[in-house]
């Protein structure tokens, strides 16, 4: 069932399957930190990965007690967004050599699974709310708060160290290529009995 299908004809319907969306979404994800946390070189953001795959896991959880206070099961069903930014950030992490950029690479697809998530948990608790689950509108709530946190913390991070390491050692790495660079012209000219300038 999928966003615009003629399955979703109400607000409750709406609900669930977006409930379900979140819930296959924090699965993938729990899936997917583990490994950005092996590829994460910095200690502050290896250490916030663990801390928010630990949050995850309690997120799950959360989730499972709003389903059965909605007397649902809990299932997920497949989300395309989620797996297209999750597959997204694995494609550009395989394709980063450089481990600071790597790091600022990691931290931005982080931050877009972040948003895709507050957007979710947002409209997740307006609904509830009006739909008269307070219960599920705390729960979805407490889960919204940490995704907020979590986004903050990693532009933190982001902000105070990582852009600019990255940014440094791209600095670095473009002075050592052109001094070879005109280190190789130089030895080339003098190869071709051209006086150096």
């Amino acid at each position: 069932m999928g966003w615009f299908s003629s399955d979703i004809r109400s607000v409750d319907d709406l609900f669930l399957h977006t409930l379900q969306d979140i819930y296959y979404a924090e699965h993938q994800i729990a899936k997917s930190l583990p490994d950005m946390v092996a590829k994460a070189s910095d200690a502050e953001l290896k250490k916030g990965f663990s801390m928010h795959l630990r949050q995850t896991k309690g997120q799950i959880k959360r989730l499972d007690r709003a389903f059965k206070a909605l007397k649902r099961k809990p299932e997920g069903t497949k989300c395309p967004a989620i797996d297209g930014i999750l597959d997204e950030a694995n494609e550009i992490a395989s394709e980063v050599d450089d481990k600071m950029v790597l790091n600022a690479a990691l931290i931005a697809a982080a931050q877009a699974v972040e948003h895709y998530e507050m957007t979710r948990y947002g409209t997740l608790v307006a609904w509830a709310k009006l739909l008269g689950h307070s219960s599920v509108a705390k729960l979805l709530a407490m889960n919204l708060k940490e995704e907020k946190a979590t986004d903050k913390k990693l532009n933190g991070i982001a902000l105070r160290k990582i852009n600019k390491k990255a940014l440094a050692r791209q600095k670095k790495q473009a002075t050592r290529s052109h001094r070879r660079g005109s280190a190789q012209d130089a030895m080339m000219l003098a190869a071709a009995g051209i006086p150096a300038i």
